[in-house]
């Protein structure tokens, strides 16, 4: 056990001392918002997030037993980016993404999770996606961005960095354009609205993703704003009647076992956040993600 104060704790993701790029688990921040289409701030997510995973440090993780301080975990510090320059961010986010191992990202806004696909399928093709949302981020521009935050899996299947039939959403429940939706579902995409998962509950939403994403390499991108705002407040496009935080740990939970190859929470936007709610529901969707990967990632 640590004997430092959760309040002591150093300030990087779960107060890791290692730096190291070389780590089998490498969590980095990337502080970038140009591309939202409502309200900014994202970028100071990561630094949110680090902070709120304070509350994560003292003990182990109570449904995998991960031992996190033995873990091959580093925090490497935040992305470069060009600051101003959209098209130029993505180009520095996958430049510095792809020299890295398995990657669990700290947004940041959507927009960043095309440069990260981009980086991964130099190695990975096609790539599964695992995605919770309250927006299904399909549509060919956002608020007239060609890259922003409502478009990374729209540009992500036309490049063929996912394949569309191994992608499932989960909390989708924004108001969406028709022929948007018909476009998503078209290619083969799985959408699995809050409804469905307040009904079926997380037993099922889970059963469900195994079946979409098989055993081949998966991503896995979680928006904050999946959750409802009653869960996560602190975000730049809040949704009413998402997902509460309990169902989506219990969703993830049960993924044990996918062949992941990486992650990003993003889309907290701390100027909204109300008593750091929204930043320690994100640090603990990327806690819980960590803990899946344990038994591959101990030193």
């Amino acid at each position: 056990m640590s004997f430092v104060p959760t309040f002591a704790t150093r300030p990087t993701f779960l107060g890791v001392e290692r730096t190291s790029a070389e780590a089998a688990i490498c969590v980095a921040g990337i502080p970038f918002d140009l591309g939202t289409s409502n309200r900014p701030g994202a970028r100071f997510g990561p630094a949110a997030i680090r902070q709120a995973s304070r509350m994560l440090v003292d003990g182990d993780h109570p449904a995998s037993w991960a031992e996190m301080d033995r873990l091959d975990l580093a925090d490497i510090g935040d992305f470069r980016i060009a600051h101003g320059d959209i098209q130029g961010t993505l180009a520095k986010i996958e430049a510095q993404a792809e020299q890295l191992g398995h990657l669990v990202a700290l947004g940041g806004d959507h927009t960043i999770t095309l440069a990260l696909l981009r980086a991964l399928a130099r190695r990975k093709v096609p790539l599964g996606l695992v995605h919770f949302d309250g927006h299904v981020d399909t549509w060919p521009e956002s608020f007239g961005l060609v890259f922003g935050h409502g478009s990374p899996f729209y540009h992500a299947i036309e490049e063929g960095l996912i394949d569309p039939h191994r992608m499932i959403q989960i909390g989708i429940r924004s108001p969406i354009h028709r022929d948007i939706f018909d476009w998503t579902v078209g290619k083969g995409v799985t959408i699995v609205s809050a409804e469905d998962v307040h009904e079926t509950g997380p037993q099922a939403v889970a059963k469900r993703v195994r079946e979409v994403v098989g055993t081949e390499p998966v991503y896995l991108s979680f928006d904050i704003d999946a959750l409802d705002p009653a869960f996560a407040p602190g975000t730049g496009t809040p949704e009413v009647g998402g997902l509460a935080t309990w169902q989506a740990r219990a969703i993830l939970r049960r993924l044990a076992g996918l062949n992941f190859a990486g992650m990003d929470v993003v889309e907290v936007s701390p100027p909204y956040d109300v008593a750091e709610i929204t930043a320690l529901a994100a640090a603990t969707m990327a806690w819980d993600y960590i803990a899946l990967l344990a038994p591959q990632a101990t030193r």
